[in-house]
């Protein structure tokens, strides 16, 4: 078996270690270039990094259609850099996920 044909549980514990918090300031080259991808505090960060990974575009337009996977609105992006907000991101190249869980208790 090929390296390139990794599980998707393999490639979901690679994300894991590839996964870490970084205040959205760090984030404005990605997001001036539109490479930021904001997902919803309801999906599993490392399920969509993996989706995106596999290049499952039907997965991602449920998503998108559902409003749980998208661009960062504007709005949106000036209240998290007026309070550098803290979010999870994982890279995906060229694309970066963020999700903000600040919100949320996590499990």
């Amino acid at each position: 078996m090929s390296s390139s044909h990794q599980s998707p549980d393999d490639i979901k514990a690679k994300l894991n270690l590839e996964t870490s918090r970084i205040n959205w300031h760090d984030l404005q080259v990605y997001y001036a270039r539109g490479h930021v991808v904001k997902v919803s505090p309801e999906l599993d960060l490392l399920d969509v990094a993996a989706e995106l990974a596999a290049d499952n575009t039907a997965r991602f337009q449920q998503w998108m259609s559902a409003g749980q996977v998208g661009d960062v609105a504007p709005e949106l992006a000036q209240q998290w850099y007026d309070s550098n907000a803290e979010l999870w991101a994982v890279v995906i190249a060229p694309w970066v996920l963020v999700q903000d869980r600040s919100d949320h208790v996590l499990h």
